[in-house]
């Protein structure tokens, strides 16, 4: 065995959350080890993650202030509005008539040239991200490589690699996704449901322009959004208007609908998508995975801290599974940089549940909100659906209610960490 590696922090789990995480705790001059199985190469290739993430404005933020986001900006498209609307309500689509039963978040109400968030795909973050940790000095990247164990000692956290090399921190950060391995290991329960539903996620070309509208279909088997994505160009003009559909189906159905061939599959996405765009072509493969709530009963043991989807695991229905990991990424790194200046143990419980105390109230609350709203929406109970209709027209008439709605989707809301904060 060689010699042991030391580290301020061990980062476990390299996609954009780990990722995030080690550059945010390098720009505070913590010195990390970022470790994940899986080959950069591969995961940087374009057949890895299909999807795309919603940055909520505030979550941009962070990556502006980590000089991230001159890089990604090319290719975030800006959601300047957001139209919610129940699916058999939804004729106006073809017309362009609003339906009564809807509700339109217009970014105008929240200031001048802001938009709701972006919407940026996966491969674009997780390129960016491994740029940036390559380029950091502080970052040690060790990757292809798994990690075999993990001890917790009074003094210092050992994390033994399956290659036989051995790193020493005062603290793990587990960022290795909803079935956390160190999660389990560290004896932290979680509360878990799956919803029957998966998610089917696929990049469809169309004739017009979607003008940074973002949609959401409310259907019996689960919300169907349409989110605008940045234009394939040539030369300088757009050669092809692109959205990303997230697709939520019955567990049992989505296997049917992911076996059909292009031709059947764009009709099935016509279907739902409507004619408000034109035709529609699919553009790319698609990528199928169930969905399921999962929810860490602590975020913190003694020497280690769950971030991202090993602390939160939700539905995609309002698109803040990342956004949540990037506030828990901030508000860590003002927990340990606070607790080192004043001369503390960073992997000590007490700085810890500091963290915790932070964001766990925060974070169930919006996930279990996020719950509900699949509870009420995924149903075509008719008594239930025209309570909801009458509710989203109601909210839709109430500025204050809809500025509430897109300041807390936009993680503008609470006590925001350092890099989250509002300008002046």
């Amino acid at each position: 065995m060689s010699d042991t590696q030391h580290f301020d922090i061990v980062v476990i789990g390299g996609g954009p959350a780990g990722g995030l995480a080690s550059l945010a705790l390098a720009a505070r001059g913590f010195s990390c080890a970022l470790v994940d199985a899986a080959d950069p190469k591969v995961m940087r290739g374009a057949a890895f993650d299909g999807r795309t993430s919603a940055i909520s404005y505030a979550s941009a933020r962070v990556f502006k202030r980590l000089g991230l986001w001159d890089a990604i900006a090319p290719d975030a498209e800006a959601i300047r509005d957001i139209l919610v609307t129940d699916g058999w309500a939804r004729s106006w689509l073809s017309d362009g008539a609003v339906s009564p039963f809807s509700l339109h978040f217009d970014s105008s109400e929240l200031g001048p040239d802001q938009p709701l968030g972006w919407i940026v795909e996966n491969r674009v973050i997780r390129d960016v991200l491994f740029d940036a940790i390559d380029a950091a000095d502080s970052i040690t990247l060790m990757a292809p490589a798994a990690r075999a164990a993990t001890k917790f000692n009074s003094g210092e956290a050992i994390v033994d690699l399956a290659d036989g090399r051995r790193l020493s921190a005062a603290l793990v950060i587990a960022a290795d996704g909803r079935r956390s391995a160190l999660r389990a290991e560290a004896g932290i329960k979680t509360n878990n449901w799956s919803y029957g539903q998966a998610g089917i996620v696929a990049t469809v070309a169309h004739e017009k322009p979607h003008d940074g509208v973002a949609h959401e279909f409310f259907l019996p088997s689960g919300p169907f959004a349409i989110l605008p994505m940045t234009p394939v160009r040539e030369g300088g003009l757009i050669k092809k208007h692109r959205s990303s559909l997230v697709w939520t189906e019955r567990a049992d159905a989505a296997p049917a609908y992911m076996a059909l061939d292009d031709e059947k599959f764009r009709i099935e996405i016509e279907n739902r998508f409507g004619d408000h765009l034109g035709a529609v072509t699919p553009a790319g493969p698609r990528w199928s995975y169930p969905l399921a709530f999962t929810l860490a009963q602590s975020y913190v043991a003694p020497r280690l801290a769950l971030i991202g989807d090993a602390a939160h695991a939700i539905h995609p229905i309002a698109g803040q599974g990342y956004n949540l990991g990037i506030k828990d990424i901030a508000a860590l790194a003002d927990v340990l940089s606070d607790g080192r200046d004043v001369g503390l143990d960073i992997g000590a419980l007490t700085v810890l549940q500091n963290y915790q105390k932070w964001r766990r109230f925060d974070s169930a609350a919006l996930a279990l909100g996020c719950d509900s709203l699949v509870r009420l929406f995924s149903n075509d109970f008719g008594p239930l659906r025209l309570a909801r209709d009458l509710g989203l027209s109601a909210a839709g008439k109430l500025k204050p209610m809809r500025e509430f709605f897109m300041r807390q989707a936009g993680a503008d809301m609470g006590a925001l960490p350092s890099l989250m904060a509002r300008e002046g």
